[in-house]
């Protein structure tokens, strides 16, 4: 077989606490991601990088991406080493196991990255994308309105806010982030709304100038969510209810918008087809993330230019990212490498 892969499991802090609706994401002081190095033995000298980010609300552990990791491999067999075959590997996971978004992410991401080295090419050049991206917001987690205020304060020049909620302050924490901060907010609720919820807080919500809602209500609430978009002038966008190409079916006519992530519909490929899919069928575009290092936000920007929104700050999140070689532009637009590859490497320590 020519590809083998090497993963490594990293247990890394946040800058600040990081709380969502759903889940604690380690108790909101720390993530655990999994990155790999994938080897092929026509080239020897070239090591591709990746990286998965394993979410247990989609059913994944680091343990369950090292099992199948493996199978995916044997599935891929001797890929071409162009986008094509980039292509024609992605199909191949996505027929040998259903889900399991993070391990295809990972393998991906760093086929990708190997194929772009060996070519000599920026991934963005390699799949014919512009380097010329929007800007990303900046996150904030769920906590006291007077913290999240503080930390709005901070990522003020940020060209838009990112706000959890799904919790019984959710209208105080917004009010305060907007008394501190001028630009447009974006509500993600991570399923945490009831339509009572929802119906509460949609008239503040426009008061405040918010600028879309992200998943209020549960994965498979279809028609609580055309509920809402049909009061709404806000944009609803599916993001729990949107992980990979087919549920585009389900919320055609349902929601506005779609949140497009690599560690949920499987990498790199998967995610330009589905943004090329949601674009056609007349859905607004978001890309997000999520606690990610480097990699897994360049892997993420290469698709960046068929967003109207983006959501890529997962590696600002943390107390320190492990890699380097991504640079964020004092307009908070990522900038793509010009050279071969992703452009990234682990820091020395």
């Amino acid at each position: 077989m020519a590809l083998s892969v090497r993963h490594e499991v990293l247990t890394l802090p946040l800058r600040d606490p990081f709380r969502i609706a759903r889940s604690d994401h380690g108790a909101g002081t720390r993530i655990t991601t999994v990155v790999i190095e994938l080897h092929d033995d026509r080239l020897p000298d070239i090591v591709g990088l990746g990286e998965g980010y394993p979410d247990r609300f989609y059913g994944e552990t680091p343990e369950t991406m090292a099992t199948v990791m493996p199978l995916l491999l044997e599935a891929i067999g001797e890929p071409n080493l162009d986008v094509a075959g980039v292509d024609a590997a992605a199909r191949a996971m996505a027929m040998a196991i259903r889900g399991h978004g993070a391990a295809r992410c990972a393998i991906d991401i760093a086929l990708h990255d190997l194929v772009g080295k060996a070519a000599g090419v920026p991934v963005h050049a390699l799949r014919g994308l512009s380097a010329d991206l929007p800007p990303t917001d900046f996150t904030l987690g769920l906590d006291e309105p007077s913290i999240v205020a503080e930390r709005a304060r901070r990522a003020a020049d940020f060209p838009a806010l990112k706000i959890k909620c799904g919790g019984p302050a959710d209208l105080a924490t917004l009010r305060a982030v907007r008394d501190v901060y001028d630009g447009p907010i974006r509500v993600d609720a991570n399923t945490g709304w009831t339509r009572d919820d929802a119906l509460a807080l949609l008239p503040q919500l426009t008061e405040l100038g918010v600028e879309l809602i992200e998943q209020p209500f549960p994965a498979r609430a279809y028609r609580d969510l055309a509920w809402l978009q049909e009061r709404s002038t806000i944009p609803v966008v599916a993001d729990e209810s949107c992980v990979l190409p087919e549920d585009l079916d389900a919320l055609e006519g349902v929601v506005a918008g779609i949140n497009v992530k690599l560690a949920k519909c499987g990498g790199i490929a998967p995610a330009h087809a589905m943004l090329d899919e949601g674009r056609r069928r007349g859905f607004r575009t978001f890309l997000g993330c999520m606690e990610e290092t480097s990699v897994g936000i360049a892997g993420s920007a290469v698709v960046a230019s068929l967003a109207d929104w983006v959501d890529l700050d997962g590696n600002l999140l943390l107390a320190a990212d492990p890699f380097e070689g991504l640079v964020l532009g004092p307009d908070k637009r990522w900038q793509l490498s010009d050279g071969p590859g992703l452009g990234l490497v682990r820091k020395r320590v």
